[in-house]
């Protein structure tokens, strides 16, 4: 056997065990390797190693634990030194850690609900102009579509009608911004959309509640009449305590041929210029319907249908002072 096959071979001999001299050929050939291999590092010196590099971690979590619950859990002071709470009479450690608790406990309450009481002023005395009516809008899927490319990443589509949208409704309503968007992605937006300052208020993720999850809104702290607060959204569950409030509509996805915003500004100018003194009643039927644009339409069509047969049977001079009166020629 030549010595490159020799090396390669096991090295036992014929009974299945080392000779000294193939002992000393086999830990001689282990150490060439291991002094060529630079990454290698004995087993003692990787112990150590692991041993220091969990005992800086370990000490790290620690030291910030401990850090945590003293600067958290120590009591308030003022002149004359620490003021006594609910707390003071625990054993040291344990006061600072139900101190702790019940501030983290707190910045979570801070972060569920608004920070004030009162989202908007209150209303204008005479002679002063006010609204009699507040539309509460959603942006997302209302009046713009959000869409994310790897080109572009994150575009915003504008809705057909929403200059006419806003400008028509401005007439007889306060109009609100009520989203759970960013205010760092909500105020640009705005910006590009509301030129001409239709939009009185703008509110945004910072005035929800965090209910479950989700964002939700609050018209309790809207200080308005909310038997003259209208909401408009695409998803049912933002307005929980105030369902009929809610006018739900169906979601736009962006496509260019939508007018759904023009219909909708010709209900809103019914519900003003018939002065509804409680806007609930008349969302609350059209709560019933998956599309209460579309439902609505429908009804107005019936309904002109219905006036057209009265107008009809009515005499000639009458049936021709009527039509002229609605703006129609026979």
């Amino acid at each position: 056997m030549n010595k490159i096959l020799w090396f390669g071979y096991i090295g036992k001999n014929k009974t299945g065990f080392l000779s000294p001299c193939e002992k000393i050929c086999q830990n001689a050939a282990r150490k060439r390797v291991h002094r060529c291999d630079k990454t290698y590092s004995p087993p003692m010196l990787r112990r150590i190693k692991n041993f220091y590099t969990y005992s800086i971690v370990l000490g790290s979590l620690f030291s910030t634990a401990i850090w945590t619950i003293y600067r958290l859990g120590k009591p308030e002071e003022d002149d004359r030194g620490p003021i006594d709470d609910e707390f003071s009479r625990l054993p040291w450690f344990r006061q600072y850690l139900m101190r702790m608790w019940h501030t983290l406990k707190y910045y979570e309450k801070m972060m569920e609900e608004p920070q004030m009481a009162k989202l908007l002023p209150n209303i204008v005395p005479p002679p002063y102009i006010q609204s009699p009516y507040s539309l509460v809008l959603e942006i997302k899927d209302v009046l713009v579509h959000p869409d994310w490319t790897y080109q572009t990443g994150w575009r915003f589509k504008k809705r057909p009608g929403v200059d006419y949208f806003l400008q028509q409704c401005s007439r007889n309503f306060e109009i609100i911004i009520y989203t759970s968007e960013q205010g760092m992605t909500a105020f640009p937006l705005l910006d590009a959309l509301d030129p001409y300052g239709y939009i009185s208020y703008r509110l945004v993720r910072g005035a929800t509640d965090l209910v479950e999850g989700q964002h939700t809104k609050n018209l309790d702290y809207l200080n308005r009449d909310l038997s003259r607060v209208i909401v408009i959204d695409c998803d049912p569950y933002t307005t929980p305590l105030h369902p009929d409030n809610s006018l739900v509509l169906t979601k736009w996805l962006g496509n260019d041929d939508d007018v759904q915003l023009f219909d909708l500004t010709a209900f809103l100018q019914l519900v003003a210029d018939h002065q509804v003194a409680d806007v609930r009643e008349v969302l609350r039927y059209y709560r019933q319907f998956e599309d209460p644009i579309e439902q609505f339409k429908d009804n107005q069509r019936r309904l002109q249908e219905q006036n057209q047969e009265s107008i009809q049977n009515l005499p000639a001079c009458e049936r021709q002072w009527t039509l002229t009166l609605l703006g129609r020629s026979q």
